[in-house]
């Protein structure tokens, strides 16, 4: 991408894509993958806004609007700016800033927090609109980001095999008949093997009477609260920078690493500029920053065809503005299926994603580094209120500095060679590309503070 003269922000690579094209690219791949992602991230990490909500003893309209902002706020962006550069882009809440956020929600009244959110989206948008942050994220060598993704990653293959050990007549099942499908590409083409295991489980859930009730408690239709900001030294001290970083450095390389293995080129300092840019009105109906997220990317972009990956963002994105609008309905009947039945489905549809985040992070140069960035990214730890993650990275980067020094001055921090990567259905090519710029993860089954991404 290139940047336009006046701002740092990249431009669009390629043609936006006309209405006949969206369909013919629109396939059963496309809309399981899309699918997933929008499940995924209307189950777990829903969660964690319920928890933070809970910590700050907020009113259901309150917690309402929160999540009426995050799906249809995001919903839109991820539409628009998919559609521009033709090329996925999926935008959701930070999960670790939520957790931030429900930690100061203890102490700090829900209009502080919000101020705060102010002060971090204006942040977040000038590092993107000056390209600071795509200078930043051009240095950082690209096995390393990848390690911290598989560290992230890795969480949801553990909950995989919890639920199966937990819950094996909802779980195995599903596993089974993602194996069959994946086993056989010309079936998996026509029947989405994630998206069928889905329809399995649910299926399951009804029969064996699993599914919670009370799904309509909260009514059917959300309304945005409007909550007026107030700017305290104490908020801005604990939340803005902490959130700042866990945005532009964590989640959006997060985003940035999985889109690029997938062989697109997302913009970094685009990624940067709308996420604050949106996160301002956004902030003013109770949404913690908005970010371009790993594991809700890496399911959109699981799909063999790179072509098509756009097709399953939009899917994600259309089926979100509407969980937006029936947020109190849909999350209730999430929220009423069983954890196993979450935990399955993320471990399942995140498996690919995940082999391909090893090869990417250990298959290139700086391999002690991307150690060292692995092991501190599972250890979720947590140093000045940042969590695992970022430290990841940091500590990453030091020991590849001072431990692989003949690699660090034969390898510049580019791309690394392309290798070739069993998709299980085709093969394809993952490329970590620096040059044009440099999930949160949950754990359904367990406290949601456990959460980092």
């Amino acid at each position: 991408m290139g940047a336009s003269p006046l701002l740092a922000i990249e431009k669009p690579h390629l043609t936006r894509p006309k209405i006949r094209e969206i369909f013919r690219d629109l396939g059963p791949q496309e809309i399981g993958n899309g699918l997933v992602a929008l499940i995924f991230s209307a189950s777990g990490p829903i969660a964690v806004i319920l928890a933070a909500a809970a910590a700050g003893n907020l009113s259901p309209d309150q917690t309402s609007s929160w999540i009426f902002g995050a799906f249809l706020g995001n919903g839109v962006l991820t539409l628009l700016l998919t559609y521009l550069y033709r090329s996925p882009q999926a935008y959701f809440w930070t999960i670790p800033g939520t957790v931030l956020a429900g930690d100061a929600l203890v102490h700090l009244n829900f209009h502080e927090v919000v101020g705060a959110y102010l002060a971090t989206a204006v942040l977040v948008f000038l590092l993107g609109w000056t390209g600071l942050i795509g200078k930043i994220m051009a240095v950082l060598p690209p096995t390393i980001v990848m390690a911290m993704v598989a560290g992230i990653f890795l969480r949801f293959g553990l909950d995989l095999i919890t639920a199966a050990t937990g819950d094996p007549l909802l779980t195995i099942p599903m596993i089974l008949i993602f194996v069959a499908l994946s086993a056989t590409p010309k079936l998996a083409a026509i029947a989405p093997p994630v998206a069928v295991a889905a329809v399995v489980g649910t299926l399951i859930t009804i029969i064996t009477g699993q599914l919670g009730s009370g799904i309509l408690d909260n009514g059917a239709l959300a309304t945005p609260v409007f909550i007026a900001p107030e700017f305290s030294l104490a908020a801005m001290t604990e939340l803005v920078i902490p959130l700042a970083i866990t945005v532009v450095i964590v989640q959006n390389g997060q985003g940035i690493a999985v889109l690029q293995a997938a062989g697109h080129k997302p913009g970094v300092n685009l990624a940067s500029a709308v996420s604050g840019l949106v996160s301002i009105p956004m902030a003013l109906i109770g949404n913690v920053t908005t970010c371009l997220t790993g594991p809700t990317n890496a399911l959109i972009v699981a799909g063999p065809n790179k072509e098509r990956h756009y097709v399953a963002a939009m899917v994600t994105a259309t089926g979100a503005i509407c969980v937006g609008l029936f947020s109190p309905a849909f999350v209730g009947f999430m929220l009423a299926m069983p954890a196993s039945f979450i935990a399955g489905l993320a471990g399942i549809a995140m498996l690919t994603p995940l082999k391909n985040a090893f090869l990417a992070g250990f298959s290139g140069p700086f391999s002690t580094g991307a150690l060292v960035c692995f092991l501190v990214t599972v250890s979720e730890m947590s140093l000045l209120g940042i969590t695992a993650p970022f430290w990841g990275i940091v500590f990453g980067c030091l020991i590849a500095f001072f431990m692989d020094p003949k690699t660090k001055k034969a390898e510049p921090a580019t791309a690394p060679t392309a290798k070739p990567v069993d998709t299980g259905a085709e093969t394809a090519e993952v490329t970590v590309d620096t040059t044009d710029a440099a999930a949160p993860a949950t754990n359904p089954t367990t406290n949601p503070s456990r959460v980092r991404g």
